[in-house]
């Protein structure tokens, strides 16, 4: 839409100070006469921009306005608001960065500046979203950098990983997107070992080291779900002391109150190592209804627990 083409121009601009009509054309995949003839609109929309001639030209902002000088910058975003945003959008675009930027990987400066900006609201965050666990400082953050510069160059990536049945194993990936799920963070990937499509966890990850080798553009295969783990229904009754853990980590559409007070959830579940360690976790407070088979492996789990606890020492 031209809406988000004059946006991207800008912010190319605000950027890089001067860019070419050219590279713009490029980087936006249409016309140079398209680029000018935006330029023409933000013009006339009243944003200062122009081309100038010469050894490196290009188009840029009048320096009043480039953001170099704080103080006078006041009428920039007024005419960025004429052209690019409704007061709708702008908040739309700000609930969004809000509810975002308290990630440990985003900015948290990012939404007041855009919301100085747009001039909407106060600039005041209304909500954070916090996905560290409690009482550690996550080396996912560094694995999360290395990871997004992987990708935008197109590095091979080496890791070592723990996989969900306890191995460890050294993997060499060519990462494709990183994908924010369940309030946990993963890399969506070409596993050079496997040689076919996977996820993985960034917590799983123990050690990661960017390459100098680089592949080619690739596409993670959507259509067919690689990567994704097998689900299969699972139907878990739990007691009612367990409740805040049962509507911290399920959806109330998954969850049937009993006349005793007791819990039913019926959920599609990994049927994994991880599934039983999960279940494990909830102890004398689930039981499993169905299927059978998960019933008995949960109490062979449970008993080998006891087993090695109850060892004499």
């Amino acid at each position: 839409m031209k809406g988000s083409r004059l946006f991207q121009i800008l912010y190319c601009i605000l950027e890089r100070g001067t860019v070419t009509a050219p590279d713009l054309a490029e980087q936006l995949e249409v016309s140079v006469r398209t680029i000018y003839r935006d330029i023409d609109a933000l013009s006339a929309a009243g944003i200062p921009v122009y081309a100038k001639s010469g050894r490196g030209g290009g188009i840029c902002l009048m320096e009043h306005y480039s953001g170099q000088k704080n103080s006078e910058i006041g009428e920039f975003p007024a005419a960025i608001n004429r052209v690019l945003f409704s007061e709708e959008e702008k908040q739309i675009i700000l609930e969004a960065l809000y509810g975002i930027t308290a990630l440990d990987h985003m900015d948290p400066e990012l939404a007041p500046k855009v919301a100085a900006l747009l001039q909407a609201g106060s600039g005041e965050s209304w909500l954070e979203v916090d996905f560290s666990r409690w009482g550690v400082v996550p080396h996912e953050d560094a694995n999360f950098r290395q990871l997004k510069d992987a990708i935008l160059r197109r590095r091979e990536v080496i890791l070592t990983y723990a996989g969900t049945s306890g191995e460890q194993t050294v993997r060499t990936i060519r990462p494709i997107r990183l994908l924010c799920k369940a309030g946990a963070w993963y890399v969506k990937a070409y596993c050079v070992n496997r040689q076919d499509f996977r996820i993985f966890k960034l917590s799983r990850m123990l050690s990661l080291a960017v390459s100098d080798e680089t592949f080619p553009p690739i596409r993670f295969p959507e259509e067919r779900g690689a990567g994704k783990a097998e689900l299969s229904e699972i139907a878990l009754r739990f007691s009612a002391d367990a409740a805040y853990r049962v509507y911290d980590e399920f959806d109330a559409s998954q969850v049937t109150v009993q006349d005793d007070n007791t819990l039913t959830v019926r959920a599609w579940l990994p049927e994994d190592l991880w599934l039983t360690g999960y279940l494990l976790s909830f102890g004398t407070q689930v039981e499993v209804i169905e299927p059978a088979y998960l019933k008995d492996t949960l109490a062979k789990q449970a008993y080998q627990i006891y087993q090695k606890n109850s060892r004499k020492t």
